[in-house]
């Protein structure tokens, strides 16, 4: 029996709003991110603790060196920066390059490194499916026939990401200890010391991502009977006059002047880039102090250094002489005993002076070292340089990676953990003379990483790592896409009222049935 005429219409509206939820539900990426660009980010990966140890260990007798600006993490790791790339949230695919890289060498041989490998530009992959990997940029020198052989973006290590969705995220994304596994390039990389299948340290990483944007909403489409866009030249602009006539200049009479020098050039902003010694950082994170740093008053984390800014002083060409103060804190804390720290110390206020040929970097020095000593002192002078490095170029005052020398005064300052005449971490400032000029970018870090669940009672310990990555994205508690719960909420509510109006129907319908 045909439904009344009411009821057809009850069924044509359900229809319709059952199809725009499907719409919803089939692209959720729509409404949690949106395609684009990753801007921003950082890796962390040790490579292979026992390779770092048999490269400085006492059969290679080698070392390794960071370029790039690439950095050390948590006293075994590299931390490598500023992450590009690409993200797709329908499927997940990601694309994450990173700057900076590591050079191994040893085995020195007649003033030739026979180990000699290099690591850089490290890129993440994740194809739609799950499936990842880690490339990079790599140069080894073969030990059976010393040659070089450079590869672009070899793929090192497979990457597992068992039980990890990637899709719908938004913000930053964090994924900690995934497993990695090497290849056969990446054995070839290193030289046949380990084989396809060996174990690698686990990689962590944090990438910025598009963020989310809410599902567009439909307008409706302009008339067939609209009248054509009009086209309309820009007016040119005519200039306003002055409500001042300009000043005639005035002509000097008399006898002429004594010509003045040039006053010294004030300034009020700069930034000043030091990573006080790469091994003190390893010390606080590593192993044994088991600490951090903390930032504050405008100091940022350049990953390889530590930045101070803005700035203020003046600058006098004639003669060289400069005098820069610099604003933030950078705060060490370690070796910690209940409540308190065996190791806490604050450089605060850095500031750098010129004068007669000579260049010193001062701060403010607060706190307790490792020696039991508490201080608090002004302006101590941690190290010395020389200013022959200096350049003026583009409206800054900039030294880039000066030698910095710890004098007596600033191996007190570390508590004697350091004596005079230990090489400091190279020290980079700019100031800029023009107040129109741009300071030198810091390395892109991204946004911090989420945090990673506290490990329970029953997990393994610390040292262990996870057996599957974290991920976290900014938004999502669940890893499963906003619009898809939200689509089948509703697509939840349609059926109910469909089978409703079915319902609906069968009782109409029965009993005329029956009769």
């Amino acid at each position: 029996m045909p439904l009344p005429h009411r009821l057809r219409r009850m069924a044509a509206a359900l229809v319709t709003a059952l199809a725009a939820l499907l719409t919803v539900l089939v692209l959720p990426g729509q409404a949690v991110a949106a395609e684009g660009k990753v801007s921003g980010g950082r890796l962390d990966w040790g490579i292979k603790q026992s390779f770092l140890t048999y490269v400085t260990g006492p059969i290679a007798q080698g070392t390794w060196a960071l370029t790039g600006g690439a950095a050390t993490v948590s006293g075994s790791g590299f931390r490598f920066h500023s992450a590009t790339g690409s993200y797709d949230p329908a499927n997940g695919a990601l694309t994450a390059a990173f700057s900076g890289g590591v050079r191994f060498t040893g085995h020195q041989e007649n003033g030739a490194n026979a180990l000699d490998l290099s690591i850089g530009r490290l890129t993440f992959r994740a194809a739609a499916g799950g499936a990842a990997g880690l490339y990079a940029d790599v140069s080894s020198k073969s030990r059976e026939t010393g040659q070089v052989s450079n590869a672009s973006q070899a793929k090192l290590a497979e990457l597992s990401l068992a039980g990890v969705d990637l899709r719908g995220a938004a913000g930053t994304l964090t994924l900690s200890n995934v497993p990695a596994t090497l290849t056969d390039a990446g054995a070839k990389a290193f030289g046949g010391f380990y084989t396809a299948g060996t174990a690698l340290d686990p990689v962590s990483l944090s990438v910025n991502l598009p963020a989310a944007q809410a599902t567009p909403t439909p307008t409706a489409p302009a008339s067939p009977t609209a009248a054509a866009p009009t086209t309309t030249a820009p007016a040119t602009p005519v200039p306003t006059p002055s409500a001042t006539a300009p000043t005639a200049p005035t002509v000097p009479t008399g006898p002429a002047a004594t010509p003045q020098a040039a006053p010294a050039t004030e300034f009020a902003n700069g930034a000043l880039d030091w990573g006080v010694r790469r091994t003190f950082r390893d010390y606080v994170t590593g192993t044994i102090a088991q600490g951090r740093w903390e930032l504050s008053g405008g100091a940022a984390d350049g990953g390889a250094f530590y930045r101070w800014t803005p700035a203020k002083g003046s600058h006098d060409a004639a003669t060289g002489a400069l005098t820069a103060a610099f604003t933030g804190s950078v705060r060490f804390t370690g070796l910690k005993t209940g409540d308190s720290y065996g190791l806490d110390l604050t450089l605060a206020n850095t500031a750098v002076t010129v004068a007669e040929g000579k260049g010193v970097l001062r701060a403010d020095v607060s706190g307790r070292t490792p020696d039991g000593a508490a201080q608090q002192l002004t302006g101590v002078e941690l190290g010395t340089f020389d200013p022959a490095g200096l350049t003026a170029e583009g409206g800054l005052l900039k030294a880039v990676e000066l030698p910095l020398t710890l004098t007596e005064a600033g191996g007190k300052a570390f508590g004697g953990l350091y004596p005079a005449g230990t090489a400091m971490d190279p020290l980079s400032f700019a100031v800029a003379l023009d107040p129109a000029a741009a300071l030198p970018p810091l390395p892109d870090l991204g946004s911090a990483p989420a945090v990673a669940p506290t490990p329970s009672a029953t997990t393994a310990p610390p040292s262990t790592p996870a057996a599957a990555p974290v991920a976290a994205d900014a938004g999502d508690s669940g890893g499963v896409p906003t619009a898809a719960l939200v689509g089948g909420g509703l697509l939840v509510v349609a059926v109910a009222a469909a089978a409703g109006l079915f319902v609906l129907r069968r009782r109409r319908t029965t009993p005329a049935d029956a009769a």
